[in-house]
């Protein structure tokens, strides 16, 4: 295997694994850090990320559908309101800026967003190796058996062990993301979809012919929401059924005061908590994000139903307090022509039980949308050898200290941090945009404060005799040796 970016001696100060809005936050982090500092104070940073090129949830980028978060809360003003990398910035590059405030909106579209992000990654692409897997870790222990650099195995995203190469890293920052969830024992298949692939999918579709499309979503969130009224609108949908267990959509808390646990404040907050008032925490607050809808969203879905009741015909069916008992997919591979077949194929049979009577019934469906969230990626299986000196809380999960640097035992000195997977430790922003900003600050300053100190060097005091320079632990003017 090659070691990278240059000779054999070549240690990089941080290598980022994932290059999603958090680590994308950490590199322009360390680049206005660079920018500020004598070349001797620099940090040596590398990204790594398997796609081809920047992106978040694309299958998403849907018209009309707006971020839930403050255009504030991008991916540096928190953290520095002057930087020349905020929303504010961007837009006056674009020659949006007045237009945007005459829009009157602290929330902008979701494609728009996205096109900041694009923006951002942008300038600092020389830092990312897109189309690159991170497949191993190893640790590197020196003569006095103390492990302070590690190695990480990397690997283009479609190529075979032989081209694997390696970085030595002193620091390595995880943040791998979060994965669509589907319930047990459902497989994505040419009719069954989470909607984290929604556009994508969409596009593959052929012509329907002229017997329309039957779309049935699955999700009680905004997520469900939104991929239902886009469903809605398309020419080729003839019936679009949403199936949840709650009796109704349920409208988000974004009030002033509920909004607070999303400060950066909160997270100390959190942080400093007992596990029972974590715990309480997070079943208090659970309706600011999770399987909540935006009451306008809502307010507009029942507008819809409700005129379709009064004009006809019925094409949004909303069938709350029930829930999918099973879905019976044809072969994927066969296409039907038979009664009842969609111009593409046969059809999926949805059972839906209507939980407060017990009655059955089967939706003929084309399609099956499953908007059914996303779990975080366990970093157990990337830490390799080195997980062994990382402690576990009884329950298992990973001990994270307030700096997101996961809490090692000796001989482990290098610096191993989470971005996303820490909602246990630091409260329900983790895996939201609200706190990326300072948190990217945050593990920026811990990995300067931990750097190796200068060595002693004599000095001379007013008096003449000498004197010895001790460490300057979290001095940014440090020199990483």
């Amino acid at each position: 295997m090659n070691r990278e970016p240059g000779s054999p001696g070549d240690v990089v100060d941080i290598l980022g694994v994932g290059f999603g809005p958090s680590n994308l936050a950490l590199a322009l982090a360390v680049q206005e850090h660079n920018e500020r500092v004598p070349d001797s104070s620099r940090i040596r940073a590398s990204f790594v990320e398997q796609q081809a090129a920047f992106g978040w949830h694309r299958g998403m980028l849907l018209d009309g559908a707006t971020m839930q978060v403050s255009f504030l809360k991008d991916l540096v003003t928190m953290r520095d309101p002057t930087s020349p990398r905020s929303y504010l910035n961007y837009l006056q590059g674009q020659g949006r800026l007045a237009d945007f405030i005459n829009n009157k909106s602290l929330f902008p579209s979701r494609v728009e967003f996205h096109d900041y992000l694009e923006w951002c990654a942008a300038d600092v692409r020389h830092l990312v190796a897109y189309g690159t897997r991170a497949v191993a870790v190893h640790p590197v222990t020196g003569p006095d058996g103390e492990i302070d650099q590690i190695d990480v195995v990397l690997r283009d995203a479609q190529g075979s062990a032989a081209e694997s190469r390696v970085v030595r890293t002193r620091n390595l920052v995880l943040a791998t993301g979060l994965v669509p969830w589907l319930p047990e024992g459902v497989a994505r298949g040419r009719r069954i979809w989470h909607n984290s692939e929604l556009l994508s999918r969409l596009d593959e579709l052929p012509p329907a012919g002229p017997r329309r499309r039957r779309y049935v979503v699955i999700g009680a969130g905004q997520s469900a929401a939104e991929t239902t009224a886009h469903l809605h609108d398309r020419e080729d949908a003839s019936e679009v059924h949403s199936v949840f267990s709650r009796y109704g959509y349920s409208p988000a808390d974004d009030t002033s005061f509920a909004n607070r646990i999303f400060d950066p404040e909160a997270v100390d907050h959190f942080f400093a908590a007992s596990g029972e008032v974590k715990q309480m925490l997070l079943d208090y607050h659970a309706n600011t994000n999770y399987s909540v809808v935006d009451p306008d969203l809502i307010a507009e879905l029942y507008r819809r139903a409700y005129q379709e009741q009064v004009r006809g015909p019925r094409r949004l069916h909303v069938h709350g307090a029930s829930r999918v008992s099973s879905v019976r997919s044809p072969d994927p591979d066969v296409d039907g022509d038979g009664p009842g077949a969609g111009a593409d194929g046969p059809d999926v049979e949805v059972d839906v039980e209507v939980l407060t009577t017990g009655h059955h019934h089967t939706i003929a469906a084309d399609v099956v949308v499953y908007a059914t969230g996303y779990r975080p990626i366990d970093p157990s299986g990337l830490l390799g050898d080195i997980g062994a000196w990382c402690r576990r809380a009884e329950d298992g999960e990973l001990l994270v200290d307030r700096d997101y640097r996961l809490h090692t035992v000796e001989p482990l000195t290098a610096g191993v941090y989470l971005q996303g997977p820490t909602e246990h430790t630091h409260g329900i922003s983790s895996t939201l945009l609200s706190t990326t900003a300072v948190r990217a600050g945050e593990i920026l300053d811990s990995v300067l404060g931990h750097r190796r100190p200068e060595p002693d060097l004599p000095v001379a005091h007013e008096s003449g005799e000498p004197a010895t320079v001790g460490p300057r632990w979290g001095d940014p003017g440090v020199v990483t040796s």
